[in-house]
C-alpha cells in the first residue's frame, strides 16, 4: 500500500491550507457491503473463524464502542466481517485519509493524529454515537505491535468512557500477528485467524467505576503474547523469509553489546560484529546456532529463546541510558510533512536527535526547527516499511505533522520508540513526585 506523495519546499508546505475539520458522515450500508466485499478474500485464505461472548447483552440497534487490538493490516477486514449488520465509524490516523478524503469519510472513518491530544476527536466520538447512533471502531494501541505484545494504551481511555457512556465491546485477533508481523516486509504466512467479540462493560459498569479503574480492566484485557501464542498453539510457520527484517526489532546484539549491525534474513539472525547467529525456529522459538566463544562466555545469560524477552531487555537497557543520562540519538533524516490530505509533503533533509529534553528536529536549509518535550506524548508513532517507503519516525502537532525516515544510520526506529516511552514514564515520575514534595 502506497500514498500520494509531492516534493516541494518547505515554505510552499507551511502555506498549504490546513485540513478543515469536518463532523463525520452518517455510514450507509452500501459502504459497509463494500468494506465486507474488499475484506472476504483475505478473510477466506486464511480460513477466519470467531466466537461470541456475552454479546446477547448488546442491544441490535444499540450504538457502543469497540476496542479491537492491533496486529496487522487484517485487522480492518475482521472487524468489516464482524460488524457488517450495524453501522460504526474507525477512527483512523490523519495520513490514511492522504489521496482519498472523501471516500475515507463515506466508509465511515473519523481522522485523528496519533499520540497527540485531540478534544476534537471525543467531540466526534460523541456526535457519531448520540447523533448518528453509529458504533465506534477504535484501536487504542494506535501503533502495530512490534513484539507481538501490547503496546501502552492512553491514559485519557477511562474518561472517554465515561463520557460515550456507551456499552464497551472488545474484539482481540489470534493469528493476525503470525501471519504478517510488522517488521516481515509485509510478506504473509500462511496462518489461520481467528477473533473473540466480547461484551466487556456495560454503561451501568462504566457508571459505578472510576477511570482508573476502568484503565486497569482495559490494560488487563489488552494484555498478550502472540509469539507465546503461537508456540503454545504449535502453529508452524514455514516460510523461510520468517526472520526477514527482524533486525529492525531486535537491533541491539545480548552477546557483544553493539546496536545496528544485526540482520534478520531467511530464517536467521546474526551479529555482524560477533558472529552470533539464531535462527527463529518454525514454531516462533529463538535458537542460537552458532556463536563467538568468548562472547557466550562473557553473557551466557542474555542467550533468548522468546523474542519478547529480547526487546523487553532492549526497554531495560534504553531506560538505563537514560537514567545515567548517556542516551542520545543524533541522525540523519530525509523529511516529510502532513498538512492536510492533498498529499504528503518532501521538503528536504534535516537532523532528528533525541535525548532526555526530547525530539528537537532541524532542517530544510535552516528553515526548520521544531522541538517536542518528553511529556508530549507517552509513546511514538513509528512504523516500519511505512507505506513502502522505509521505517519511519513521526512528530508533530496540530500544525504540522513530521515524518523522519533515517538515512544510513542502522535500526533505530525501535529503539526510538522504547526510548520515548520510557522517558514519558521517567520524567512524569518525577514531575508528579515534585509536585507532593512542594505540596
Amino acid at each position: 500500500m502506497k500514498i500520494k506523495t509531492a516534493k516541494m519546499t518547505y515554505e510552499e508546505a507551511l502555506a498549504l491550507p490546513q485540513a478543515a475539520h469536518q463532523k463525520p458522515l452518517r455510514q450507509y450500508f452500501l459502504f459497509r457491503l463494500l468494506l465486507l466485499l474488499v475484506s472476504l478474500w483475505d478473510l477466506w485464505r486464511t480460513r477466519f473463524t470467531y466466537r461470541l461472548i456475552g454479546i446477547e447483552k448488546l442491544g441490535k440497534n444499540e450504538p457502543c464502542l469497540i476496542l479491537m487490538n492491533h496486529s496487522s493490516f487484517i485487522d480492518l477486514k475482521v472487524a468489516a466481517r464482524l460488524l457488517c449488520t450495524r453501522p460504526f465509524h474507525i477512527i483512523c490516523t490523519l495520513d490514511g485519509f492522504v489521496g482519498k478524503p472523501r471516500l475515507m469519510r463515506m466508509i465511515g472513518c473519523i481522522p485523528t493524529r496519533k499520540f497527540m491530544t485531540d478534544v476534537t476527536l471525543v467531540r466526534d466520538m460523541v456526535y457519531a454515537t448520540k447523533t448518528l447512533k453509529s458504533s465506534i471502531l477504535m484501536f487504542p494501541e494506535a501503533s502495530y505491535s512490534f513484539d507481538g505484545t501490547q503496546t501502552p494504551l492512553p491514559e485519557s481511555l477511562g474518561k472517554c468512557l465515561k463520557i460515550l457512556k456507551v456499552p464497551v465491546v472488545m474484539i482481540r485477533t489470534e493469528g493476525a500477528f503470525a501471519r504478517d508481523p510488522l517488521y516481515n516486509n509485509l510478506q504473509l504466512r500462511k496462518v489461520r485467524v481467528s477473533a473473540e467479540v466480547e461484551y466487556l462493560l456495560s454503561p451501568e459498569k462504566i457508571e459505578e467505576k472510576s477511570p482508573q479503574e476502568l484503565n486497569d480492566i482495559l490494560k488487563e484485557k489488552f494484555t498478550f503474547d502472540y509469539f507465546r501464542w503461537q508456540q503454545e498453539n504449535k502453529v508452524r510457520i514455514k516460510e523461510p523469509f520468517r526472520a526477514d527484517g527482524l533486525n529492525r526489532m531486535l537491533y541491539k546484539c545480548p552477546h557483544c553489546l553493539t546496536e545496528g549491525k544485526m540482520l534478520g534474513q531467511g530464517t536467521t539472525l546474526c551479529c555482524s560484529h560477533c558472529g552470533i547467529t539464531y535462527e527463529l525456529t518454525e514454531y516462533g522459538y529463538l535458537q542460537l546456532i552458532n556463536g563467538n566463544d568468548n562472547a557466550l562466555t562473557k553473557s551466557s545469560e542474555q542467550t533468548f529463546t522468546h523474542i519478547p524477552d529480547w526487546y523487553k531487555w532492549e526497554r531495560e537497557c534504553v531506560r538505563a541510558e537514560i537514567l545515567s543520562g548517556t542516551y542520545r540519538m543524533e541522525i540523519p533524516v530525509v523529511i516529510y510533512m502532513l498538512v492536510n490530505t492533498d498529499q504528503i509533503c518532501q521538503v528536504g533533509e534535516g537532523t532528528l536527535t533525541h535525548s532526555k529534553d526530547g525530539f528537537h528536529l532541524t532542517g530544510c536549509e535552516g528553515k526548520l526547527d521544531y522541538h517536542q518535550e518528553p511529556l508530549a506524548s507517552y509513546s511514538l508513532y513509528s512504523d516500519f516499511f511505512w507505506y513502502e517507503i522505509g521505517d519511519m519516525i513521526s512528530i508533530g502537532n496540530e500544525q504540522a505533522q513530521y515524518y523522519c525516515f533515517p538515512q544510513d544510520c542502522g535500526d533505530i526506529v525501535a529503539k526510538a520508540r522504547l526510548a520515548t516511552e520510557e522517558l514519558y514514564k521517567i520524567v512524569k515520575h518525577n514531575h508528579q513526585a515534585h509536585v507532593l514534595h512542594s505540596s
